[in-house]
């Protein structure tokens, strides 16, 4: 009777064993993550002092290793966050992932020397509450036997019409905006790497259950769907490095 009654708690509580693994993968990919940041705006500000800057086009970033151990961070905790999207929803993991702006702003005041204002403290605070009001209520997760399952949600009218704006918008910005006012608003960086960061976490979630059932039996790379979302993957993931670069350059100045 103990663990039916244990059980019944966990379902009560709204978390089971695998958002709890969620949970905490998520959370370490935030501070891995974080820092990341930190530690690749001091290996930008190095690069720009002896050769092109990110934001002009330059790549000497390339060539300084505290850009590289910045990016070793981030790459573990993009890992951990992958991770974590195998065991828990995405509703779950993602807003999470606004830990590492706080760990950043942190990070950032006290390393970067850049003061922390009345607005930033208080955006940091809604993030904290925001986090937890989801944690405590991320609801139970849909038990999904196939990544055909959600190649199909994927597939479906509405959710195509909006891959198709947010895929048509991206360009436009990268094409169109970033030429003319990319140097002079860090937001038209972050408009690029936002956008296609909502379809990178869908590809990433369907990418995770695919390897979660592929080691649990099932096996899943035998279906192009998979293969197809690791493209998804790879394509979004690369451009939205290239932009972040860009934008983390043009805030140095």
């Amino acid at each position: 009777m103990a663990a039916p009654a244990s059980a019944a708690a966990g379902r009560a509580g709204g978390m089971s064993s695998d958002n709890v693994k969620g949970l905490v993968l998520a959370v370490s990919s935030s501070a891995f993550i974080g820092a990341s940041f930190i530690v690749k705006k001091m290996g930008l500000r190095r690069a720009a002092d002896s050769g092109v800057r990110a934001g002009y086009g330059g790549f000497s970033y390339l060539v300084e290793p505290l850009w590289w151990i910045g990016m070793v961070s981030m790459i573990v905790g993009e890992i951990a966050n992958f991770a974590a999207y195998a065991f828990a929803p995405a509703i779950l993991v993602t807003p999470l992932g606004a830990l590492s702006i706080i760990i950043s702003a942190a990070l950032a005041h006290a390393i970067l020397q850049e003061k922390l204002h009345t607005f930033g403290i208080l955006g940091c605070v809604l993030c904290v509450v925001g986090s937890i009001t989801i944690v405590l209520h991320a609801p139970q997760e849909r038990d999904i036997d196939s990544v055909k399952e959600v190649w199909d949600l994927a597939t479906e009218p509405a959710f195509l019409c909006y891959a198709a704006i947010v895929v048509a918008s991206a360009l436009v910005l990268i094409y169109f905006v970033v030429p003319h006012h990319g140097q002079t608003n860090i937001m038209v960086y972050i408009g690029v790497c936002s956008l296609l960061g909502s379809l990178t976490v869908m590809s990433v979630r369907a990418l995770g259950i695919a390897l979660k059932l592929t080691f649990s039996g099932t096996n899943q790379l035998f279906y192009p769907q998979t293969w197809a979302f690791a493209v998804i993957v790879a394509t979004c993931v690369s451009t939205q490095i290239n932009y972040l670069n860009k934008e983390s350059c043009v805030s140095l100045y």
